[in-house]
């Protein structure tokens, strides 16, 4: 069995004494039932440890329901597990199993002992495992259990009916990213927070250590040393602040990284990061106190080989390019929590991305979602900090009635408060597209495909300073436009069938013809860029997902339109903005 995905996960974070366990695993699962209930504790993985059947090989770090996985099983899943036999050499060093994500709630067990559990399908996660191995061969067993329709679930764009329908697409159950050990001395740094200082050309950096050793942090630009900082019996948490030499800015275009060199005893941990400042400034968003409008797209993070899963570190860097190639500056990554790799290479290519959670699925109603979405969103705030490419939050998506119940507005500002305290650096946007409840930026989603119609209603938010009801689902109960700044983060998604074997979905009116086409996105963006209290939009979307067919390019990233079309396009969305003037 081929084994992918074999770069180091984290790049942010990353160590040389690592083992991939990727590849093959046994492997079997159990279809889901009416009235399945997570369990509570570990009982449940011990019990199916003892008596569970292998029925299966899976390629991990695949979902079930993937081609790559070797499965390809689409019906619902409750329960999945996993088993591998694996070889440690630990001498003394601590031993720690690594978990990207797994959907949704995973209990492991080492030597048939458990180990640790975790909650939540998008965030990593680790145990420590150094006093359940030994040197030679052990064997790690992962039980996964799942339900995209329990109201406390995050599924995001994970289908709640057995088939794809609509924007909602193929399931992800169980380990969906790179499974790894890590091995460190028994003192180590723990984590990092990066703040950097552009105006001044400094950055000070947060550590946090287990044990008390000699700590010493070198910053290289290009392999020149421009920074140092050192600290005699450093533990705890300790702040450290650098002054650079050389100031070279992460821009848009430009993805300008500072290397990190960290020790710590016999620590040695490798990062990086970008020298770039954002704020807003009346209905403008400043990068390096330069006007940027962000040109975005809505990319969803689909493969159709792979579902949750890019088959490789190339494709990420495909997916990027293809939008660079457009004319876009950046995305929304939508309702899905990208992999540490797909981000890195945003901050290499300076590709400027927003934070965003896949709230779908959750009962917003409720009191107690509160709870369930904090703990899961703050480990995703936490992972992605130090990211320069990433340029706000945005935790939730198009909170609609759950059932005809209204949101739970506690929810929206509690999270809100939360993110703004967590990182004090970037924007939040409460919730994209409705309801606000507590924002810094007040998008919009709008879909209408009529260009004169849909010019007409932002012209009025530069002539009256209004938003209109028929646009926002703007009335005094639900939401109001505050005079925050303003994008349309969703518009456009035009229909043009590239896969006529399956009924299509779209947005709008079809249009009939490429020129049609063309016509109409021009339009419609030429509109929002024409506008001076317009910081950006973002169109949907960069390629297909299954019968979504909507993109700019099909599933298989293929272009779906001849070259002459996709110059006005990229022709248009590089237009100098109003706001950039």
């Amino acid at each position: 069995m081929e084994v992918y995905r074999k770069e180091y996960p984290n790049p942010q974070f990353e160590r040389n004494n690592w083992q991939n366990l990727n590849g093959e695993w046994d492997f079997g699962f159990k279809k889901a039932k009416h009235g399945f209930k997570f369990s509570t504790d570990e009982k449940t993985a011990v019990e199916i440890y003892n008596a569970c059947d292998y029925t299966h090989k899976i390629n991990v770090p695949f979902c079930l329901e993937s081609e790559l996985s070797g499965i390809g099983f689409t019906d619902f899943v409750n329960l999945a597990w996993y088993r591998k036999k694996v070889t440690i050499s630990k001498g003394k060093n601590r031993v720690f199993l690594h978990i990207g994500a797994a959907d949704h709630l995973t209990t492991v067990l080492v030597n048939s002992r458990s180990v640790g559990r975790h909650k939540g399908g998008y965030t990593p996660f680790k145990f420590e495992i150094t006093d359940f191995v030994s040197e030679g061969e052990n064997e790690i067993f992962i039980l996964c259990e799942d339900n995209v329709k329990d109201p406390l679930v995050c599924r995001g764009k994970q289908s709640e009916r057995r088939e794809s329908h609509g924007c909602d697409y193929t399931r992800t159950t169980g380990i969906w990213q790179t499974v790894y050990l890590e091995y460190v001395p028994q003192s180590y740094i723990k984590s990092i927070k990066i703040y950097p200082d552009a105006e001044n050309s400094g950055v000070t950096l947060k550590a946090d250590f287990e044990g008390k050793e000699d700590f010493a942090c070198e910053v290289l630009y290009e392999g020149k040393t421009v920074g140092k900082a050192e600290r005699k019996n450093a533990f705890g948490s300790s702040f450290f602040h650098m002054d650079l030499s050389e100031k070279h800015l992460w821009e848009v275009g430009n993805g300008r990284l500072y290397d990190l060199k960290l020790s710590f005893g016999d620590d040695k941990v490798s990062s990086y990061f970008g020298l770039r400042s954002l704020r807003l400034d009346g209905f403008k968003f400043l990068i390096n106190e330069k006007s940027v409008f962000q040109r975005l797209v809505l990319d969803q993070g689909f493969y159709k080989k792979g579902i949750y899963t890019a088959p490789s570190d190339a494709d990420m860097i495909k997916d990027i390019q293809l939008s660079l190639d457009l004319g876009f500056n950046g995305a929304r990554l939508h309702q899905k929590v990208f992999e540490p790799r797909f981000l890195y290479h945003c901050d290499k290519m300076g590709y400027i991305v927003w934070g965003e959670y896949p709230n779908w699925g959750l009962d917003y109603s409720k009191p107690e979602s509160v709870a369930v979405f904090l703990a899961e969103w703050a480990e995703a705030v936490e992972r992605d900090f130090n990211h320069p490419s990433i340029v706000g939050w945005c935790p939730f998506n198009e909170t609609w009635d759950y059932h005809g119940r209204r949101q739970y507005d506690p929810l929206l500002s509690t999270v809100y408060d939360f993110t703004k305290t967590a990182d004090t650096t970037r924007p939040c946007i409460d919730t994209s597209g409705n309801f606000h409840v507590k924002t810094d930026i007040y998008d919009v989603h709008d879909y209408s495909y009529d260009i004169r119609f849909f010019k007409g209603n932002y012209d009025k938010l530069v002539t009256e300073n209004v938003l209109y009801e028929h646009v926002l689902n703007d009335n005094p109960n639900r939401q109001k436009y505050g005079g925050q700044p303003v994008f349309v983060s969703e518009y456009g998604g035009i229909k043009w069938v590239a896969d006529t074997s399956i009924k299509s979905w779209g947005y709008g009116e079809d249009v009939k013809t490429p020129e049609e086409f063309a016509e109409r996105y021009c339009g419609l963006t030429e509109a929002l860029i024409g506008n001076k209290k317009m910081f950006g939009f973002c169109y949907t979307q960069l390629y297909d997902i299954e019968q979504e067919q909507n993109g700019l390019y099909t599933y298989e990233r293929e272009k779906k339109f001849s070259d002459d079309i996709l110059d006005k396009i990229r022709a248009t969305n590089q237009t100098i903005a109003e706001i950039e003037k």
